[in-house]
């Protein structure tokens, strides 16, 4: 395939999008991720898209309506082998009949899995964790009521008497944009008002997030450490960050990652 019409491919698919991945491109065009990273940056001079880490953006996107922080599409495409590590010592810390909230996100998302072969009453606001374990699990399931963002897969309602209100959980799984002495952080106040709702249900609070978390930040504050349950991580987290957690006495599990070297469980 010749390159102008490569570039044609790429153009109309992130227009149509409104956000393609380098995956996506890849299987659009038959050629190599290091060609569409390439085509995407000439794109992005030329102005044609706006190139975004693991994809393209389309230059239409509207700037408004939205959530901030990273897509759902490009979110999943990194750390997948520590979400998934995170995700099976997740779900098993559930026992059939358990009822869970499950925060929408990335790393949540990848407890679908090993969630499927149970039986759980599961509340989400996630689109995406919904329907699959609608289509792949006989766990009951319920949603929460709101507006469906679309780049982050989530259903939001500013709303005080929302479904939320009327379901109890023992525990509920969350990830977020970053985790410091300050506490859990987000990066939209709309995020933040709908997870506190979700937390409040909740008896424990678990934390699902991969080590480079620990060292993002954002504006935004939605609890604080001794909030917080329970973290899960896996083998990058730092000696700083485990006694930052154990200070708040927050139990820590750290997620043997496939093919390295395995840690203890600390405490």
């Amino acid at each position: 395939m010749h390159e102008k019409e490569r570039h044609g491919i790429i153009v109309s698919a992130v227009h149509d999008r409104s956000i393609a991945t380098v995956s996506d491109l890849c299987g659009l065009t038959g050629a190599s991720e290091a060609t569409i990273r390439r085509d995407i940056a000439t794109l992005d001079r030329q102005k044609r898209l706006r190139r975004i880490r693991g994809g393209a953006e389309s230059l239409a996107t509207p700037q408004f309506g939205g959530l901030a922080g990273r897509p759902f599409a490009i979110s999943e495409t990194i750390n997948i082998a520590q979400k998934q590590a995170i995700a099976l010592k997740a779900a098993e810390l559930c026992e059939d009949g358990d009822p869970i909230i499950i925060n929408g996100g990335t790393t949540t998302f990848q407890m679908v899995h090993p969630l499927a072969s149970r039986r759980l009453q599961v509340f989400t606001n996630s689109f995406p964790i919904a329907e699959h374990l609608l289509k792949h699990s006989k766990n009951t399931i319920m949603l929460s009521g709101g507006a469906i963002y679309r780049e982050q897969n989530i259903i939001l309602s500013p709303f005080e008497n929302d479904v939320t209100r009327n379901f109890y959980a023992k525990r509920m799984f969350m990830g977020a944009q970053g985790l410091a002495p300050l506490g859990l952080m987000e990066a939209d106040p709309l995020l933040i008002q709908a997870e506190q709702k979700l937390i409040g249900q909740a008896d424990e609070l678990i934390v699902m997030i991969d080590s480079s978390k620990f060292r993002n930040r954002s504006s935004l504050v939605l609890c604080a450490l001794d909030r917080i349950d329970t973290v899960i991580t896996d083998e990058g987290i730092t000696d700083r960050e485990a006694s930052m957690l154990d200070a708040a006495d927050v139990t820590l599990i750290v997620a043997p990652v496939a093919g390295a070297p395995s840690q203890a469980t600390a405490s």
